[in-house]
């Protein structure tokens, strides 16, 4: 049997109200709390959609840190090379609503921060994002609406970060996957040889 949620009172129906505790996690400006978050954090994925819907999330990764905090309002993520595929960039310039989800290793709690997003090909505290010698050429920055801490359930359900969970071969290399799907004229070997220690070494190249 399939039964559709079609309304909002449907879905309360089933999952019942929020408690009071939880809404009163938001906040609209950063605490200490939050910039401590911040400045410990080496990851975040960045939830877009387009005009009409359609979704995308990236991952945005660097030295613990590198989410800038420009202001109490203010957040600035630098972009670092990659694909250029730039699907949630170009999201962004449809629709400017955007939700961050910032992660510790090793922690099971994370924070959330929802807010508006401009693009910026310079910013006067570009400087304070450089890495390796590579200054960011798009810089997303996140006007704040909302900031709160997400408690640890999912993070203790899936087990994520036990070491004996882990389980890295459980399906085949990236490499392998490439060779089957995305590069199939190419030769394994020298699929694993982009995937190896030249693809580290160029993370800042562009």
């Amino acid at each position: 049997m399939r039964r559709e949620i079609t309304s909002e009172q449907d879905l309360r129906d089933l999952l019942g109200e929020p408690t009071q505790r939880a809404l009163d996690k938001d906040r609209q400006t950063f605490t200490p709390e939050h910039r401590a978050w911040l400045a410990a954090s080496p990851l975040c994925l960045v939830a877009t959609s387009d005009a009409t819907g359609r979704c995308d999330v990236s991952p945005k990764g660097d030295p613990a840190g590198f989410a800038l905090v420009v202001d109490d309002t203010t957040l600035a993520i630098p972009e670092r090379p990659g694909n250029r595929r730039a699907d949630g960039f170009a999201n962004i310039l449809q629709n400017p609503h955007v939700g961050l989800l910032f992660l510790i290793p090793g922690r099971g709690d994370t924070l959330r921060v929802n807010g508006r997003a401009t693009l910026l090909a310079e910013a006067p505290y570009a400087g304070r994002m450089e890495v390796k010698g590579h200054r960011p050429v798009v810089i997303l920055e996140v006007a704040v609406e909302q900031v709160f801490f997400h408690c640890a359930k999912a993070f203790l359900r899936s087990r994520l970060w036990e070491p004996g969970t882990w389980d890295p071969d459980a399906v085949m290399s990236r490499a392998q996957i490439a060779k089957n799907i995305e590069h199939q004229d190419e030769s394994l070997a020298d699929i694993q040889a982009y995937y190896g220690q030249q693809y580290s070494e160029g993370l800042y190249r562009s």
